[in-house]
């Protein structure tokens, strides 16, 4: 890892409840939890914002959103993410096929149309060569209204910012998801 963690008793008060809570849910503290945590305001806006994208009256499904952060995480090539977002799409679908065959999507059954619309939007805004169309636009219109759309767009882009920082800083799993190798490798297109 390229930057260090501080110690949890050099953090201060206010953030002490979020790592809690991520002890709670993930039986460990995030790591980059522990990085955001660096510049306190900086943490509390993300955590905000991870917090809307996640809530439960969200128009977009827990599925949904595992297969995109998952998506947005190879592609950025962020272990940390793909290890942890594989781990909630696995238990969301009681199975490691959807994970195992995410990278190859276009050639696998597992997809229905919805799932395989939103991840061709999600690859379009995340890879910097791919266009968004009004075609994409109109097809996720057969699925979402305006809002949810808003909502989607927002949520991939929160994950890039995610998975770019922790690709960048190289934060490494922790071991939430035993993945085959081929599925945490550098993907080329």
């Amino acid at each position: 890892m390229r930057i260090s963690v501080k110690e949890l008793r050099d953090y201060p008060i206010f953030l002490k409840p979020f790592f809690w809570s991520q002890k709670k849910r993930y039986g460990k503290v995030l790591v980059p939890g522990l990085l955001w945590g660096r510049v306190p305001k900086l943490f509390a806006a993300v955590a905000v914002l991870y917090g809307v994208l996640i809530r439960k009256k969200s128009p977009i499904s827990p599925v949904i959103r595992s297969i995109v952060t998952v998506r947005v995480s190879q592609i950025n090539w962020c272990r940390f993410c793909v290890d942890i977002n594989s781990s909630t799409l696995a238990k969301l679908t009681n199975s490691m096929d959807k994970v195992e065959n995410l990278e190859k999507w276009r050639e696998s059954a597992l997809f229905d149309d919805k799932e395989r619309t939103v991840l061709e939007y999600t690859e379009a805004v995340t890879y910097s060569d791919k266009e968004v169309t009004d075609e994409m636009i109109a097809d996720l219109k057969k699925y979402f209204d305006e809002d949810g759309i808003v909502e989607l767009t927002g949520l991939i882009a929160f994950q890039n910012l995610s998975s770019k920082f922790n690709s960048a800083l190289d934060v490494a799993p922790q071991g939430f998801c035993k993945l085959p190798v081929e599925n945490i490798t550098h993907e080329t297109r």
